[in-house]
Formats: structure tokens, C-alpha cells, sequence
């Protein structure tokens, strides 16, 4: 695979690319390039009938442009039309999932919210459980102490949570406890 430069004047946008960006998303990708530049090759067409159409890396032509880089490196590719849109899709919605445990075992959940996750694509719990949960409202006695270890971030947002669920009717359950009630009933309603 050969690399090629190309000014950004002379790519041109594919005007069917079904992709965007948040605000937010915009933002992480334009501090990504700007910190470790375009490490990623686009994908720009030479086939004659569609020469210059950029097949992949809209986004980061638009802020590549934002920033004045006047070089990208591109992967030309010589597709018809058909190839090349089938291509843009591809590219696009082939990109796999997120392996959470390496995510929780290998990286520090600050440095990813830094690097752009946000707290539901945090989430400890998959959606598909082959089991349904539930949590039984217990007794005060015999009782087990569990301890959590969080970032500041994290803590702000169990502590809240734990706070507002403290405010709920617990006078049906026999465990005096208002942390384990309010607990309880927060992992009873993660799952409703």
C-alpha cells in the first residue's frame, strides 16, 4: 500500500457520504488530529469516471481543512461508483465493538472519558443478559458491606444517584439500611 499527498483543495467530498459528527464528537476527532496529526490514511478514488472523490475520512478532511494542514495522505483506490459507495459503508459500519474488560483492566476510565467516551458508552452492564436480574429487598440483619473504589467523576454521579434514591418510600422492606435500600433500588431500576 503506497501513500500519496494530496492538498485538500483537490479531494473531493463524495456527496452521498451518509456520515457525521456530533459537536462533541467533532471536538475529540479535531483534538486527536491535532495532537498525533493524520495517522490514518484517507481513501481517495482514481478511477477515471470518479478521479479525486474521497471515499473515506470526510471528517477528517473538514478539520484537517480547519487546521491548515496543507498535505494529506491518502490510499488511492480505483472503484465505479457502485464499489466505491459500497466501500464508504463499509468503512463506515465495520468497525467492530469495544471489549470492556480490556477497557476496565488496561485503561484509566478518567483518561477515557478525556479521550472521548462519555458514561454510556461506560456502562458496566451489557444489555443482552441471558438471565434476568433482580435483586431481592433483603433483611437488615445478616448483612454484607461492599466497598467501591471510583474516580471523583464516578463518585459524583453514584453519590447523586444514591442521594436522590435515599428520597424514595423504603417503609415496606424491613432492612433499615437507606444506603442498601437506595442502592437496591437503583439496581432495581437500571433493570425496569
Amino acid at each position: 500500500m503506497t501513500v500519496e499527498y494530496y492538498k485538500p483543495n483537490e479531494l473531493i467530498m463524495a456527496e452521498y457520504n451518509p456520515r457525521q459528527l456530533t459537536k462533541d464528537q467533532h471536538s475529540q476527532l479535531k483534538d486527536s488530529i491535532k495532537r498525533f496529526g493524520l495517522v490514518d490514511p484517507l481513501i481517495v478514488n482514481k478511477n477515471k469516471e470518479r478521479k479525486n472523490i474521497l471515499v473515506g475520512g470526510h471528517q477528517r478532511l473538514r478539520i484537517a481543512k480547519e487546521l491548515g494542514i496543507d498535505k494529506i495522505p491518502c490510499v488511492e483506490v480505483d472503484l465505479n461508483i457502485d464499489q466505491e459507495k459500497e466501500l464508504n459503508i463499509r468503512l463506515n459500519k465495520n468497525v467492530g465493538e469495544w471489549d470492556y474488560d480490556s477497557l476496565a483492566n488496561y485503561f484509566d476510565v478518567g483518561e477515557l472519558m478525556d479521550w472521548g467516551f462519555n458514561n454510556n458508552d461506560l456502562q458496566l452492564f451489557d444489555d443482552e443478559y441471558e438471565e434476568e436480574f433482580s435483586l431481592p429487598d433483603g433483611e437488615k440483619e445478616p448483612f454484607r458491606q461492599i466497598t467501591f473504589t471510583l474516580s471523583d467523576d464516578q463518585y459524583e454521579v453514584v453519590n447523586a444517584a444514591i442521594k436522590k434514591a435515599k428520597k424514595k418510600d423504603f417503609s415496606e422492606t424491613n432492612n433499615e439500611n437507606s444506603n442498601g435500600n437506595a442502592l437496591w433500588w437503583i439496581c432495581n431500576n437500571y433493570e425496569s
